[in-house]
């Protein structure tokens, strides 16, 4: 995820997280399972949903034992026996899609998402071809990394695998706008992208309550990157973009986002993070008097150390406010004398 965002006054319903392995009721029907995870921000938010006879989870976890074990306290104390009816997959990440196979495998149950999502999930779990590898090490050498960093993707190691060993070999797809009834009661998907290519978020009017995935978090930005086989790719303007598409959500709605509490507040929170972005499009262009390619740009944006284990995302961030820069025609770019893309402001 990106770096925080200055807060406005939102209201948090909700103190105090549920505990791996227990569930915490929100609305009615609408149940909050918290999993662990390995990496910052520490934990992913997960939901289940009453659906009369059943159950239906949304977003999965982590692949890992601990987090099947939860789950399997989770089925025995929470699901009054009712089986399990269909897994909802928000967007491909490991920390969301990680388990949907096994799930749907464990309960005989179809996997629901996006077709953008399903397909994205399926392209990058492929990687590892000799040409994967050397497009991905030739784009990370032309935007400024180098030595020992650039090492680490010259392999064609996988590292989606480790957290999604497998991708439902087929799914039933959620569109935009097209609502499917859980319980009786409508839920509409409602697309963002940028940080992932067709992230469904869910709403559901009759409870005032909005699925909200990764797009819409509480307390920090999601992470918006460029990556290697897409090198040209402008994110940031697809995300800013996406954001129009909650406008008709209720002032009052609750929020239930994939990381922190669940919120109130939905439409200063889009402002922020509007404003965050701005101003660091801004800031970057005012020191772009000199060209800088995109590890340079590491110290204008961002505020944590970066080493091996983060410097895909870094890059990918500060690629992405480049980018939009460079669209809007804000900045220019041109190729060093080492094949190094480098950005300047346009005088």
């Amino acid at each position: 995820m990106a770096e925080g965002t200055t807060q406005t006054t939102l209201s948090y319903p909700f103190e105090t997280a549920p505990a791996p392995g227990a569930t915490l009721e929100v609305a009615s029907g609408v149940h909050w399972v918290r999993m662990p995870l390995p990496f910052p921000p520490d934990h992913i938010n997960l939901w289940l949903l009453a659906d009369g006879d059943g159950w239906i989870i949304v977003d999965s976890g982590l692949a890992r034992d601990d987090t099947k074990a939860h789950w399997e306290q989770i089925f025995a104390a929470t699901l009054g026996g009712k089986p399990v009816t269909r897994v909802v997959i928000t967007h491909f990440h490991p920390d969301h899609m990680g388990l949907a196979a096994w799930l749907c495998q464990r309960w005989g149950v179809e996997a629901w998402m996006t077709a953008g999502e399903w397909y994205q999930a399926r392209a990058v779990h492929a990687l590892g071809a000799p040409a994967d590898v050397a497009q991905k090490a030739e784009f990370y050498r032309a935007n400024g990394v180098g030595g020992d960093l650039l090492g680490q993707y010259a392999t064609p190691e996988n590292f989606y695998r480790r957290g999604v060993p497998e991708i439902p070999p087929s799914f039933r797809r959620l569109r935009g706008g097209e609502a499917f009834s859980v319980g009786g009661r409508a839920w509409t998907p409602i697309i963002g992208r940028g940080h992932a290519p067709e992230h469904a978020c869910l709403w559901c009017a009759d409870l005032g309550v909005m699925i909200g995935g990764d797009i819409l978090l509480p307390r920090i930005s999601p992470n918006v990157s460029v990556w290697p086989a897409e090198p040209y790719a402008n994110p940031l303007h697809d995300y800013l973009d996406s954001l129009s598409n909650f406008a008709h959500i209720p002032a009052d709605a609750l929020i239930l986002p994939a990381h922190g509490l669940p919120y109130r507040g939905v439409h200063p929170r889009i402002a922020e993070l509007r404003a965050h972005h701005a101003e660091r499009l801004d800031r970057l262009a005012n020191h772009l008097g000199k060209p800088l390619c995109g590890v340079d740009c590491f110290p204008l944006l961002l505020r944590r150390p970066i080493g091996p284990h983060n410097m895909g995302l870094a890059l990918g961030e500060a690629l992405a406010h480049l980018h939009h820069l460079e669209r809007t025609g804000r900045v220019a770019r041109e190729k060093d004398a080492h094949g190094v893309w480098r950005f300047a402001a346009r005088r």
